[in-house]
């Protein structure tokens, strides 16, 4: 005899379920979107499309009601009534037909007061500004548990990545000594065209443009201030403190050449820009950064190609976890908004009632000074092309306890000059900052030195 089990039947019959599906049968919940790019299209045409599938698994019609935009003549993508438009993004938040926000126009100031107006307005609000949490997000969370509303952020970092659920949720029994990935699409993208095809820099950030990976501010994807907000977000979901963007190192892809990704692959290594978040729980000390590394090929992260994020999270109860997923593009980010939309909707109705942010004081957990963070380094030298040059980097270097580990020398087209590529044996982020002010004032130094970490898993601050 076939014996069939039907798992939702304890759910279907549970009287508090059954008393509030019959509520909800033909219950709206109205969603408006303040900001209707790349992501505002994406979420609208999958809540439209389907907008079956969010009823049968929600009991609700989850229904995008308005969007505002810049401009109401803009020709877009995706097709909607002008009624549906707005240039009035506050008008979207005080509408009372309105009961979900999606903030998706960026910034910081505009979001910011739009946000707050919402939830005073008694209304939840799903993000995708890692920016704006990253500035203000103890104002914000405090402010939506005081208006009893709900606060969702899974879109504002890694794309498609359920980094924030999986922090808060299922792995919530863990400690996390480190944490490292890829956390931007769009350099990860850049860095593996250049590495594979033997592209420029510039050829392929102007693909990049076109596809339309670029953020409208290029500095936030190539300097790395976009994964530094999002490092930021995932520190404090995971050790409960906010380390303020001063605090930390920020560095971009620009200075990444093709020379430095061949050397790389020589030394077994791939460079990756990847934001880094390491906690010293003896001393309970704290460092986090964002910086091009040569990740070692053994490394999963170092195989996450293209467009894709990876994260890495390595537990005191689990061991290491790795997350991989699309990190650029329309569908990633709008597939994460709506995530949300349904944790927030699933709440409201008694489904399900999340984890609270934790967080800690000051004192219980700070910010690593220079000294205690180490590592080994890949320096590049434009030098002038004469005996003794290396010698006298050498000593430079030395003089600030930084001791070499490998070398190789090698001509440039130009034949008064030659390329140096040095590794170093472990020292720590003061030493090699004062080993590379020394190595800028040193006589026969054409450029201005080419600094990247060397990534090990295994090194952790003192």
């Amino acid at each position: 005899m076939e014996l069939k089990i039907d798992l939702n039947a304890s759910l279907r019959t549970n009287p508090k379920y059954l008393e509030m599906n019959a509520e909800n049968k033909t219950k709206r919940v109205n969603i408006g979107i303040l900001g209707f790019g790349t992501v505002g299209q994406g979420t609208w045409k999958h809540l439209e499309e389907n907008n079956q599938f969010w009823e049968k698994i929600l009991g609700v019609q989850v229904i995008p009601k308005k969007a505002s935009v810049r401009s109401l003549t803009k020709e877009r993508k995706i097709k909607i009534s002008d009624n549906a438009l707005t240039t009035d993004s506050q008008s979207i938040v005080d509408d009372p037909d309105i009961d979900l926000i999606c903030e998706l126009i960026g910034g910081i100031e505009e979001a910011k007061n739009l946000t707050l107006r919402a939830f005073r307005n008694g209304k939840s609000v799903v993000t995708a500004n890692k920016a704006l949490i990253c500035e203000h997000g103890d104002e914000l969370f405090e402010a939506a548990e005081k208006a009893g509303v709900h606060y969702g952020f899974e879109a504002s970092v890694a794309g498609g990545i359920p980094i924030i659920k999986v922090l808060r949720e299922s792995m919530v029994a863990n400690e996390f000594p480190l944490i490292y990935g890829i956390l931007n699409g769009t350099s990860n993208y850049i860095l593996t065209r250049m590495e594979k095809e033997g592209v420029s820099f510039e050829d392929v950030l102007s693909d990049a443009r076109e596809l339309g990976y670029v953020e409208a501010d290029e500095s936030l994807d190539l300097d790395g201030v976009d994964a530094a907000h999002k490092a930021v977000i995932i520190a404090y979901l995971a050790h409960g403190i906010w380390v303020e963007l001063k605090d930390i190192t920020v560095e971009g892809i620009r200075r990444i050449s093709i020379e430095d990704l061949q050397a790389a692959r020589k030394l077994g290594c791939k460079i990756k820009l990847i934001g880094v978040i390491r906690r010293n729980f003896e001393n309970n000390h704290i460092s986090v950064g964002v910086y091009p590394s040569l990740v070692p090929m053994a490394e999963i992260i170092a195989r996450t190609d293209g467009v894709y994020n990876g994260i890495s999270l390595t537990g005191s109860v689990v061991g290491t976890v790795v997350l991989t997923g699309r990190g650029a593009g329309q569908d990633p980010t709008a597939g994460s908004v709506i995530s949300d939309i349904v944790d927030v909707v699933k709440a409201k109705n008694g489904i399900s009632g999340g984890i609270k942010l934790k967080h800690v004081s000051p004192d219980e957990c700070k910010p690593a000074n220079a000294v205690e963070i180490e590592g080994s380094f890949y320096l590049r030298l434009t030098v002038d092309d004469r005996p003794g040059q290396l010698a006298k980097v050498a000593d430079c270097l030395a003089e600030h306890q930084v001791s070499l580990a490998t070398v190789s020398q090698s001509p440039k087209n130009e034949s008064s000059t030659a390329s140096i590529i040095l590794t170093t044996h472990d020292t720590n982020e003061h030493s090699i900052n004062l080993a590379i002010q020394s190595l800028e004032q040193l006589h026969g130094v054409k450029e201005k030195p080419v600094l990247f970490r060397v990534f090990d898993p295994n090194s952790f601050s003192k």
